[in-house]
């Protein structure tokens, strides 16, 4: 006696018929059908044991509805892209959403590298240099004028030469006397530090930080023989070649301020006329 082989589910006999195995059991086609197979996202129908499944993002088409959503062409085997959850060919995707070039103003077809700088996008060969016409690709590059420059051609063109180094000035600088300085290349006559963003003064058209300025040219106090800067708005007093700080203009015997009073002076002494009187 012949051993019986039915569905798996609907337990009719599957001698002579058409099935399909699921995991070692085996099923008739309708079953099947209805149990596990996909339903189609285009026309809502089952996509049966004798069609083509096509997935992506776990949706599934039959072969014949696997099209683009704009001009209806297949799409199997062809790259496509996806809008909105739908389905688009390269082309209709491109023409609808992808970005134009700023240069040739074509469009930049998905997948293809484009260069992209304040919300405008290029070829990766359209984005040139204006000066020589190469790829900047992604060298460094500065823009002006609407245009862009590889760094090389905009230091030719358009960078001002530092009047110490003769190096172009890319970024930043200090303008002294009229001329372009790096801020790495202002530095102090003597002590070599660098003078941007500090006071400075000048001596022979030659710059100085106060520091210096004043341990080698300033007047040096008579009494407390510190230098006595005069920048800034700072008082000092002078008398007969000799120089005071506000502060150090003081009798010698009662240090009473002289300031804007009368003194009397004793070889190198200054006094207050109490102190004086008996000179």
């Amino acid at each position: 006696m012949t051993e019986r082989y039915d569905c798996h589910y609907c337990k009719e006999s599957l001698f002579g018929k058409k099935y399909v195995l699921r995991e070692e059991n085996p099923y008739c086609v309708k079953c099947y059908e209805s149990l596990y197979s996909n339903t189609c996202e285009e026309c809502k129908k089952p996509i049966g044991c004798n069609s083509r499944d096509l997935s992506y993002k776990d949706r599934h088409w039959h072969e014949d509805c696997f099209k683009c959503f704009q001009c209806k062409r297949s799409l199997v085997d062809k790259p496509f892209s996806t809008k909105d959850e739908q389905l688009l060919c390269t082309e209709c995707y491109s023409n609808e959403y992808s970005s134009k070039c700023h240069d040739c103003k074509k469009t930049i077809m998905p997948g293809s590298r484009k260069m992209e700088h304040k919300g405008n996008s290029w070829h990766e060969t359209c984005f040139t240099c204006q000066r020589c016409q190469q790829p900047i690709g992604t060298k460094s590059f500065i823009p002006k004028d609407n245009h862009n420059f590889c760094v090389p051609c905009y230091e030719k063109q358009f960078a001002m030469q530092c009047v110490h180094c003769k190096k172009p000035i890319t970024t930043g600088g200090v303008t002294y006397h009229d001329q372009p300085w790096h801020k790495d290349c202002f530095l102090c006559t003597s002590c070599k530090q660098q003078l941007t963003g500090q006071r400075f003064t000048s001596r022979d058209d030659f710059a100085y930080c106060l520091n210096c300025f004043c341990n080698l040219y300033a007047k040096k106090c008579a009494s407390c023989t510190t230098p006595i800067s005069g920048l800034g708005g700072s008082k000092y007093i002078s008398f007969e070649e000799r120089q005071w700080h506000n502060d150090c203009f003081n009798c010698k015997k009662c240090s009473v301020s002289l300031v804007g009073r009368g003194f009397l002076t004793e070889r190198d002494d200054i006094l207050c006329p109490e102190c004086g009187k008996d000179i």
